[in-house]
């Protein structure tokens, strides 16, 4: 009889558990010095590889629509969904934060302090277009990236016969990218305890214990989400059980989990929709979109870390606050880029929104459990992306049900 090969998944999970256990017995030093660079060299692969894999995969699902007709009612839907979702995302935020009220009892004396200028929602929309196109994607600036593959997609299909030579050629680089990826993603365990070891030796749990109320409530508000507005769209809008949606992303969780970033997590993201039976036109475009604009799990942390800092002054935000809270998270989370940290960046926007202390001890505290934080949110972030494109696909009629079974 052959022996039977563990799946990536289940490699990944026993990853994750003995990075964790590691973590608790290795020194932080050790973990650092040693451990963490084989994550680091791992994602800097994943790093090497995305802003091309993005850049070709847009330009072939766009022109894989077939017309700019279905790319606007594509986008349109897309966009609402990531907006939708985003927002509810926030309120529970928000909503968990009011019912555990975490930092209440820390009393810290508001300092003199100046928070960043927000960048105002014209400039964000202004910036996504690159007015150099090679900058963009020199630097990796996604929003620029994906602004610029889908206009040349839209050029392409304008050409017809004559574009095609340029299809053909991008395409190859597409499928030249998806297998270097492939390659690259069976180092994924490795990758995996690596990354979780120094995160668990450097905080261990008795750190931990002053944010622990902060972290399970930004945790239970993320896993509510998840199980909740995920299993209900995936299920009322695509008619697929949620327990085989959560089965066929659980890859694409646990690396997103231990990586904390968005973007290095889209060739999972890929694999997982595909098995879901999304056809490539339709993943290829929305999950690189959504690495980039999708973020529900910042707006749950945002919600409840607002409430923290504002719990830890004493001050008390109204309803109205609430809601500009909301609605800033929904807006800004369009300019968020899919890596690690760029949360607490857009925490500092949305505090200055309502007159908080974006700089103190108390912002301190959020930004030292940061990373611990990110791994949740990321989470969330990616798993609405495939859901995403399984709503999206099943409302064009493209799920191709014969993957059910699968």
């Amino acid at each position: 009889m052959q022996k039977k090969k563990l799946n990536l998944s289940i490699k990944i999970l026993i990853g994750l558990a003995l990075g964790i256990v590691a973590g608790l017995f290795l020194p932080a030093d050790f973990a650092t010095a040693v451990v963490k660079p084989f994550g680091t060299l791992f994602l800097n692969l994943i790093k090497m590889v995305v802003v091309p894999l993005v850049f070709a995969s847009i330009v072939v699902g766009t022109c894989g629509l077939n017309d700019a007709k279905s790319l606007g009612r594509l986008g349109g839907k897309t966009i609402i969904y990531y907006l939708f979702t985003t927002a509810l995302a926030v309120t529970i935020g928000l909503a968990a934060a009011n019912l555990f009220p975490v930092g209440r009892n820390l009393a810290f004396q508001m300092e003199a302090v100046s928070g960043a200028e927000p960048t105002s929602v014209v400039d964000t929309l202004l910036n996504i277009v690159p007015t150099n196109p090679i900058k963009a994607l020199a630097e990796g600036n996604m929003l620029q990236v994906i602004c610029f593959a889908i206009a040349l997609g839209i050029g392409i299909l304008l050409c017809g016969e004559k574009g095609q030579p340029l299809y053909r050629g991008i395409n190859s680089l597409a499928e030249a990218m998806y297998s270097l990826t492939g390659a690259i993603m069976k180092l994924a365990p490795i990758a995996v305890f690596a990354l979780v070891a120094p995160v668990v030796a450097i905080n261990g749990p008795k750190s931990l214990l002053p944010m622990l109320g902060v972290i399970l409530t930004v945790y239970g508000a993320c896993l509510f989400h998840m199980l909740v507005v995920y299993s209900a769209s995936v299920g009322g809008f695509a008619h697929i059980s949620p327990v085989r949606f959560f089965k066929e992303a659980v890859p694409a969780m646990i690396f997103a989990f231990s990586s904390a970033s968005s973007a290095a997590t889209i060739p999972f993201s890929m694999d997982a929709s595909d098995r879901l039976g999304v056809p490539p036109s339709v993943r290829s475009f929305i999950l690189p979109l959504g690495a980039t604009i999708n973020m529900d799990g910042t707006a749950i942390y945002q919600g409840v870390c607002a409430l923290f800092i504002a719990n830890a002054y004493g001050i008390s935000l109204t309803m109205g606050q609430q809601l500009t809270i909301i609605l800033t998270c929904t807006l800004a989370s369009i300019g968020t880029a899919g890596v690690p940290g760029a949360g607490a960046v857009m925490l500092t926007m949305v505090l200055s929104s309502v007159g908080l202390p974006a700089e103190g001890l108390a912002m301190g505290m959020v930004l030292g459990i940061d990373r611990i934080l990110d791994m949740a949110r990321t989470t969330v972030n990616i798993t609405g992306d495939i859901a995403c494109s399984v709503v999206v696909a099943a409302s064009e009629k493209q799920l191709k049900q014969q993957h059910k079974n699968t």
